[in-house]
């Protein structure tokens, strides 16, 4: 069986991980090392895995992925991005492809998807 998880590398590890937690319900489920400062946090989001790595990074580079969440009310999430530390890009759209599809920013400027089938 082949799985693939996103690992996100921050300089601020608390504060992406509390964006996920707050804005999309993630709950921590492991984390390296156990005593001492963290290195990684895997992230439980419904049944998908996501990782973050606390790393020195110039977050100012160009970006080259989306992570693209699919969740049950777009425009609900988007009422509350700011207040998790993120940034709305814009209003949702519906597409013709039979999704709403809203884009943000984590608080580390990495793009969000936000998605809900129609």
């Amino acid at each position: 069986m082949t799985t693939v998880q996103p690992i996100i590398i921050t300089p601020d590890l608390p504060r992406l991980r509390s964006f996920y937690e707050r804005l999309l319900g993630a709950v921590e489920v492991r984390r390296f090392p156990d005593d001492g400062p963290v290195f990684f946090v895997g992230l439980r989001l419904g049944d998908s895995e996501l990782g973050l790595v606390s790393e020195k990074v110039d977050l100012s580079t160009p970006q080259r992925f989306a992570l693209s969440v699919r969740v049950d009310d777009v425009n609900g999430l988007l009422e509350r991005v700011e207040a998790a530390g993120g940034r709305v890009l814009g209003p949702s759209n519906d597409m013709p492809w039979g999704e709403r599809v809203a884009h943000v920013h984590d608080p580390d400027g990495n793009m969000v998807n936000l998605t809900q089938p129609l």
